[in-house]
């Protein structure tokens, strides 16, 4: 990744009586619609214990018009009113690339 490059960062909380379709879901339709409009996942993390989100879900690309075409298409926004049936507090950001833990 070069310095052009851009982090998509998601948080959230998965509801623990949705958990199965809820993988189901991020691994077989979320990941692989990213990764078909250019993003690759770079990290998924988990919160045990403390306060915050549950899920820190990372995706990068190389570029700002990668990330601008998918930001603007109806696949974000359906895949988001998706994901939404399985967790809640969902927000994202995008945030330039250095690799390595990013919040």
């Amino acid at each position: 990744m070069d310095e052009n490059g851009l982090k998509l960062l998601l948080e959230y909380d998965v509801n623990q009586n949705t958990l199965q379709d809820y993988y189901q879901f991020i691994m077989g339709q979320y990941v692989p619609a990213l990764q078909t409009m250019g993003l690759q996942m770079s990290e998924a993390w988990h919160t045990a214990y403390g306060q915050g989100p549950n899920r820190l879900i990372g995706f990068v690309c190389g570029d700002e018009q990668t990330m601008a075409r998918l930001l603007d298409s109806e696949l974000w926004n359906d895949l988001n009113d998706e994901l939404e049936k399985y967790v809640t507090d969902l927000r994202y950001k995008v945030v330039p690339y250095r690799g390595g833990f990013q919040l």
